[in-house]
């Protein structure tokens, strides 16, 4: 049952755009769009409210703000709705199993309480989007793919099964990305972040990603495993009983480990993974319960926007009462 979000997870609600949308909202099924008048007036803000991190920068992040809110129930419905010009906010009612990944166009928010199965998103060169309040399970490829250069991505508050690949991957020069009060529950390769060593041409300068407020929940690895992004930042999330490892920082990646929770986590960050080299990692006020001690080693650049760090104490508490698709 959902209940009212508490005041510390209001802010992180979808935008509001100011003029009522109920004359805005279409139902699409079948590939069908009705006719839904004219979409109320774009308020011009910089960002959604409750954003924090990456995604803040480089002009900010809307997602479909100022466009028309679109009720999606079936795979055709969300393909057009996702991939129309201009700015939406799509509602995904029900389950929706998809047979394919779908792309998302920009200016989008995904949103509404649904549950996607089957397959996930890919976003490629998209700019400008939100998913957020979402359910995932039992993907064949990756539940959300942000890749090729895609820009401004806010990734919130949704809830992650058992899939085949990535939960949020993030690679191919994507940059200024927040990853948020996610709950990812036993899945293996949870969050890549660059997808190959050798790409480092175009991926260097960019992967800039901010991971707060998620909950690894008996998660296996990649939470997250970082090639190149400098800086990444990993900060206040809840690590429950993670197998293999928490965060990898390789290639000549930056990550800062900020005022998280490791429980249970034999080994809750280090340097190089497998066969790719080590980057740098800063680890500070961290909070560990029956875990290990982490490596780190090296410097990271400075983080650039404004953020409130909470006691790492108090982060199981806080990520477990308000992280996943249920807390919106």
């Amino acid at each position: 049952m959902r209940t009212e979000p508490t005041a510390r997870h209001r802010r992180s609600l979808p935008v509001l755009i100011g003029a009522s949308l109920a004359a805005a909202t279409l139902t699409l099924g079948a590939g069908a769009i009705a006719n839904a008048g004219p979409a109320p007036d774009r308020v011009e803000v910089l960002n959604a409210p409750g954003l924090v991190g990456w995604a803040t920068e480089n002009g900010g992040t809307t997602g479909g703000a100022g466009g028309p809110t679109v009720t999606v129930t079936d795979e055709a419905g969300l393909a057009d709705a996702v991939q129309q010009d201009g700015p939406a906010i799509v509602q995904v009612s029900g389950t929706i199993s998809l047979s394919g990944m779908v792309r998302v166009g920009s200016d989008k928010t995904i949103t509404g309480g649904g549950t996607i199965t089957g397959n996930g998103f890919t976003l490629r060169e998209s700019h400008n989007v939100i998913i957020q309040g979402l359910y995932f399970d039992d993907w064949d490829d990756d539940a959300i793919n942000v890749e090729t250069e895609s820009t401004n991505v806010w990734i919130d508050h949704n809830t992650f099964g058992v899939g085949y690949d990535g939960a949020v991957d993030v690679k191919r020069g994507s940059d200024f990305v927040t990853i948020s009060w996610n709950h990812v529950r036993g899945h293996n390769k949870t969050m890549l972040l660059g997808h190959s060593d050798d790409n480092g041409s175009q991926d260097i300068g960019h992967l800039r990603v901010s991971y707060h407020h998620n909950w690894f929940d008996g998660t296996e690895q990649r939470n997250p495993r970082v090639r190149f992004g400098n800086p990444v930042h990993v900060f206040n999330n809840y690590y429950a009983s993670v197998d293999g490892y928490g965060v990898a920082s390789t290639e000549d990646a930056g990550v800062l480990v900020e005022g998280n929770f490791f429980e249970d986590t034999d080994d809750p960050f280090h340097l190089g993974e497998g066969s790719s080299g080590p980057g740098t990692l800063v680890a500070r006020d961290n909070h560990f319960v029956n875990s290990g001690d982490g490596e780190q080693g090296g410097s990271v650049a400075s983080i650039p926007y404004a953020y409130t760090l909470d006691p790492a104490a108090d982060v199981k508490s806080i990520v477990t009462s308000g992280a996943g698709a249920a807390n919106l």
